[in-house]
């Protein structure tokens, strides 16, 4: 068990102030503005239609814990900071560090969403013009880093029909299809979604291997015929009931024998691991009626249930990268 002390326990208590200070400055978009150039507290209080006294205290903090640089009382973004929080870089984060703007405000009303056990006035999850792209595109940044060794877990064997299920732009299934030149894959996903992935993917080489179909899993079947269905970080958005229904979705888009793969949080049976899977069941506490990081346990008898065999979990999970397999049965 961790050890805590007075010291300790403060220092958790006032953790949000960074976090409020980089959330501050990249709804400011401080990190392009200071990119290329540096700018004096004039230069900058005129860009971002600000007043001195506050802009003055921001900028030195950014500057204290490293974000920005400042010299003869001139404010500069390093280029280490600007490849990854400038909105003009192609890895940038910062759009997911605007998704974060939205989670502080969910978890703002944290202690009334535990009293009423649901979440309370949550925002749109989009709710500007191009807004949902630019979280498209940041989840596909912060996806590629897992998706070639997810996929080695996985070992996708002789399968020749993916089926990712809420696909997005197609990150996972890149990696399946350079894994596995055999392999076709489907990319199944809301109608806006699909367009960003025939976008992104139009110069990888690979359009031709690939299958896109628009609908919502919700409402619709998914397209037949495969032998392997993904879905990845989908589960933890919905109750057991929604994902039961969906496992026969998926069971149902399977040939006999296929396989259907989980990569989510799987948490230990007492669900107090991994520590990122319970601050992630908060998360979803504050923004979906249902959603919930889940035991391997319950997984499995989700998938039993749909007609799902031989469940097994391929990987443990450390950073959502928990992997759980089953198999519809041959006859």
């Amino acid at each position: 068990m961790q050890a805590f002390s007075p010291d300790s326990v403060l220092s958790m208590s006032r953790a949000f102030m960074e976090s409020r200070i980089l959330l501050t400055a990249a709804e400011l978009d401080l990190f392009t503005l200071l990119e290329h150039a540096p700018m004096t507290l004039p230069e900058i209080m005129k860009k971002t239609k600000t007043q001195a006294h506050g802009m003055a205290i921001l900028l030195d903090a950014l500057a204290a814990v490293g974000l920005l640089e400042k010299t003869d009382n001139r404010y500069l973004c390093p280029p280490a900071v600007a490849a990854i929080l400038s909105s003009k870089a192609p890895e940038s984060v910062l759009p997911m560090v605007m998704h974060s703007v939205g989670l502080w405000r969910r978890w703002s009303n944290l202690t009334e969403i535990v009293q009423k056990g649901s979440p309370v006035n949550a925002p749109a999850r989009f709710d500007e013009e191009g807004q949902m792209e630019a979280f498209i595109h940041a989840m596909h940044v912060v996806a590629r880093r897992l998706a070639g060794t997810v996929v080695a877990a996985i070992k996708p064997g002789n399968a020749k029909n993916l089926l990712d299920v809420g696909g997005a732009t197609g990150t996972y299934a890149e990696a399946f299809l350079r894994a596995a030149p055999e392999m076709r894959a489907t990319i199944f996903d809301q109608p806006d979604v699909i367009e960003m992935a025939r976008r992104r993917l139009s110069d990888s080489g690979l359009l031709d291997r690939i299958t896109l179909v628009s609908g919502d899993f919700y409402r619709d079947e998914l397209p037949g015929g495969h032998d392997l269905a993904l879905l990845s970080a989908i589960i933890h958005q919905n109750d057991r009931k929604q994902n039961s229904e969906l496992y026969r979705k998926v069971n149902r888009s399977l040939a006999p024998g296929g396989r259907i793969v989980i990569r989510d949080h799987v948490m230990s049976p007492d669900r107090t691991a991994p520590v990122s899977g319970a601050i992630f069941a908060v998360n979803m506490l504050a923004a979906t009626p249902g959603g919930n990081s889940y035991t391997f346990a319950e997984i499995r008898e989700g998938l039993e249930t749909a007609g799902f065999e031989r469940v097994h979990q391929i990987q443990p999970d450390e950073r959502m990268n928990g992997l759980v397999e089953g198999f519809k049965p041959e006859t």
